[in-house]
């Protein structure tokens, strides 16, 4: 009951934002329509819940995914039927690739219209399913808040994409409750069983050379590192990022895994002498595509593939536990850290390269890098491990256009943290119009645009495939020039400021003053 033992009177709209600010759910990413209006009038009621609207649903579901890698908890997203969600999918499938919770909530129409088959009438749970982890419909106002509370579970049990299908009726129906909702109960993750971690620990100890660990969600934190790296200058296990990192923690002072590298003849040299690897939060890498007369597994025949702890477990109190059981002290020394390559800053043309070892030697303590730029930041990843200490993340699933959202996700979770997004020309294009939330949110981000005009890593895989003459049409549809992007008059129309740099000198100038002050800024690098 309410106060006086009065039953509260609401809606089902009002009951959904309730439910969301108990669970801490306080951020909503949204492209709302017509079968939303009362969620939105709801929200208009509760000063309490970050509203951020973005012009397409891409932005809105890379933004959430952003969102949650920094921060371990979902934002709500709100989109519009199935089409809506539909423009949305790629980055929700980059989500659920990066394993990151997201609360997905799709308007539908009232429940009694659907039958009539109206325009936007669509099979949401059969958009929603391939991409998200559990998908419920609500089925009356009464049934909003156990709904949106079974949301929110499944999006953290383990962390993932939950679709909830909120029908207008649903939405605007009046409900009767005892009492306002209440926060749900989440069940803490598990560590990997002892049986495990003795079996992960013999085959480390039966292997004194060719062991190697692959570590990923939380694994891939400064403090899981630590312990993984003392694991691995104990016993001689080399320690790996997935080839798309979801979250990983770098710079000096930090334990640097390798990147299982993206182009498969260097994936397959890099892991050639692999006789057992350890898979922490990580499934077992692949090759990217198939291609003619190459393995699709990256392991060497005969490897021997274990789990210590899947996805979802206590990925931290797993490497503990098999850190004990190995008997290496919580003090023992770090692996040594690499040589540094004092390349200096370099001048002159600017090329990708270039930019790589500018970036890495000017990020500031505590960033945050959002890395979209494809082939061209390659360099980055590795030049990094000596950066100042900073925050890393990766658009995960192959899908191409997170970047920009990515970056608005981070900097709304991060506020008081400098955000550099790393963007392919390509790439930005699918999201561009992230860039206007980013000026009407007035976020810290600075954007650099590899200015190629040209999907290179096209270029590549279609030499991968065996293709080394490239003609007219292939041309056609693998570059970006006639006519060529003019990513200042761009920026600038959505309210980002913006500059061009064609040196190295007036790219590192414009790259320092960028990180000097707050606000959005977009830098198109144009290389030769």
């Amino acid at each position: 009951m309410g106060e006086g033992g009065q039953r509260i009177l609401t809606t089902g709209a009002d009951v959904l934002v309730d439910t969301l600010l108990v669970n801490g759910v306080d951020v909503c990413f949204a492209n709302p329509g017509t079968s939303e209006m009362h969620f939105v009038a709801a929200l208009d009621r509760k000063p309490e819940m970050r509203c951020i609207l973005g012009l397409a649903e891409g932005v809105v579901t890379g933004a959430a995914d952003g969102y949650a890698r920094m921060t371990g908890r979902p934002a709500a997203t709100l989109l519009h039927t199935g089409p809506g969600l539909a423009n949305g999918l790629a980055n929700l499938h980059n989500a659920r690739r990066a394993r990151t919770p997201v609360l997905n909530i799709v308007g539908d129409h009232a429940s009694h219209h659907l039958a009539l088959d109206a325009p936007l009438t669509s099979d949401i749970e059969g958009l929603a399913g391939p991409m998200s982890n559990w998908v419920g419909r609500v089925k009356g106002a009464a049934e909003v808040g156990p709904t949106a509370a079974a949301a929110y579970c499944a999006s953290l049990t383990p962390p993932g994409v939950a679709t909830m299908i909120l029908p207008a009726d649903a939405s605007w129906g009046a409900v009767s409750l005892d009492a306002p909702p209440q926060k749900a109960l989440v069940e803490a993750p598990l560590p990997a069983s002892p049986e495990t971690v003795r079996e992960v620990a013999r085959l480390i100890r039966a292997n004194p050379a060719g062991v190697a660990m692959v570590l990923s969600g939380t694994a891939a934190q400064a403090e899981s590192l630590a312990i993984a790296g003392r694991i691995a200058s104990a016993c001689n296990v080399e320690l790996f990022n997935e080839v798309l990192v979801a979250h990983t923690q770098r710079g000096r002072g930090r334990v640097a895994p390798r990147r299982i590298p993206y182009p498969i003849d260097m994936a397959l040299e890099t892991l050639r002498d692999v006789k057992v690897l350890i898979l922490v939060g990580a499934p077992e890498p692949v090759a990217f595509f198939a291609y003619p007369g190459k393995p699709g597994r990256l392991v060497p025949e005969g490897c021997t593939v274990v789990t210590l702890a899947s996805h979802g477990e206590d990925l931290r109190a797993s490497l503990e536990a098999l850190r004990d059981e190995l008997g290496i002290s919580p003090t023992h020394p770090l692996p040594a850290a690499g040589i540094a390559t004092d390349e200096g800053e370099p001048s002159g043309t600017l090329t990708e390269d270039a930019i790589a070892v500018i970036v890495a030697h000017k990020v500031p303590e505590d960033a945050i890098v959002c890395d979209e730029a494809a082939t061209s930041a390659r360099r980055f990843f590795a030049l990094s491990a000596f950066s100042a200490p900073h925050d890393f993340i990766m658009q995960t699933g192959g899908a191409i256009g997170e970047g920009i959202p990515l970056a608005i996700g981070v900097a709304i979770a991060c506020p008081d943290r400098k955000v550099i997004c790393l963007e392919a020309d390509g790439c930005a294009m699918y999201n561009i119009q992230g860039l206007w939330t980013q000026a009407r949110e007035n976020l810290d981000v600075v954007t650099v645009i590899f200015s190629n005009r040209t999907y290179a890593i096209l270029h590549a895989e279609m030499r991968n495939v065996g293709v080394e003459e490239i003609g007219a049409n292939a041309r056609q549809m693998l570059n970006l020039d006639n006519p060529t992007l003019d990513w200042v008059s761009l920026a600038r129309g959505f309210g980002v400021e913006a500059a061009v740099a064609t040196s190295c000198e007036a790219f590192a100038a414009l790259f320092s003053a960028a990180l000097s002050r707050r606000g959005p800024f977009l830098i198109e690098a144009r290389l030769a």
